[in-house]
């Protein structure tokens, strides 16, 4: 299996497209920090906007078919660039998602938005292993390749989003979460970031590394076996490491054995030893150490709180099933 769809299936990702946008200039966006779990992102149809670097950097000019990522979730405005103050929008609801759209009658911006979520711990790792922001260019005129299905697949949304179809917030969810590896995808084979995991990955002579230790996380890996694979001496490989992820090779390995130890005490009955056995640990208690300095918590109280929550969302489910007026946000008023 490649590394990328090893990475999904450890830890799932769901999208959602919250709005569409149709704005005449002057406009103004500002938007975050989202849920701590979320990666928001902005997918430009038509026309064209400036992102404020939220580290006070300088602004991206954002055009058509451009689509932006902000792994790091903060506090982001987008704004048209003319400096006046923007025309009020109004918001109506669609049947699938919403509207948000002003009155004026120039050339106008056309932006879908939405947010991935992951799963704790999940949301931690990636988002440490991407850039803060991340943009890729899927235009309308694209040939072939990954950019050409990205353009393919914002097309069909700009489609759902158009007609508003029956089963139509399925589909954008759908079409979203897709979307998601497309733009990891396609930043891994081109020069969308010089850092972070995709930087690695997508370096021909360094990806062989990435995909075993995806592949094979429960192998006691060696940096000389490693090195090996990349035919690069062990002191290139090390050096490789640090310059594009900002980490070792080491740190990567543990972060994915951490993430797979995770999912096997939410989802299964297998014993703490079993579990460190099932990701690389010889000794249960080399595992119980190095998964309370990973997750702050021990094996056993990590199991309890994750058991602990899906009991709390079925009882609010059965409460919902019985009284559906208990799911209402009126309901504690």
């Amino acid at each position: 299996m490649d590394w990328l769809s090893r990475l999904f299936e450890m830890m799932p990702v769901r999208g959602r497209l919250d709005i569409r946008c149709s704005y005449s200039v002057p406009w103004r966006i500002e938007q975050g920090p989202g849920a701590t779990n979320e990666i928001p992102y902005h997918a430009v149809l038509a026309g064209s906007a400036i992102l404020d670097d939220p580290a006070d950097g300088r602004p991206l000019l954002l055009k058509t078919g451009d689509i932006l990522l902000l792994p790091g979730n903060p506090r982001h405005v987008m704004h048209d660039g003319s400096g006046a103050a923007p025309l009020s929008p109004r918001n109506r609801a669609a049947q699938n998602f919403t509207i948000s759209e002003n009155l004026g009658s120039d050339e106008r911006l056309d932006l879908l938005c939405g947010h991935f979520a992951l799963a704790p711990p999940h949301d931690r790792l990636l988002s440490s292993y991407l850039p803060p922001r991340l943009v890729v260019h899927a235009g309308p005129r694209i040939g072939k390749g990954t950019a050409a299905q990205l353009a393919g697949l914002v097309s069909l949304m700009r489609g759902e989003t158009a007609d508003d179809h029956l089963g139509g917030r399925a589909m954008l969810n759908a079409l979203s979460t897709a979307m998601f590896a497309l733009v990891l995808r396609l930043a891994s084979e081109s020069d969308a970031t010089s850092r972070g995991l995709l930087a690695l990955a997508g370096d021909p002579r360094l990806a062989p590394a990435v995909a075993a230790m995806f592949n094979e996380p429960a192998r006691a890996w060696s940096l000389p076996e490693l090195a090996r694979l990349c035919n690069l001496s062990r002191a290139t490989l090390a050096r490789q490491f640090q310059d594009k992820l900002g980490r070792s090779a080491s740190d990567l390995l543990t972060d994915i054995r951490m993430t797979l130890a995770a999912n096997e005490l939410r989802s299964s009955s297998l014993s703490t030893g079993a579990v460190a056995e099932t990701v690389g640990y010889q000794s249960e208690a080399a595992f119980q150490r190095a998964f309370k300095s990973h997750m702050g918590v021990t094996p056993a109280q990590w199991r309890r709180a994750q058991h602990s929550g899906q009991e709390a969302s079925a009882a609010a489910g059965l409460a919902a099933a019985v009284d559906p007026s208990a799911m209402s946000p009126d309901a504690h008023r």
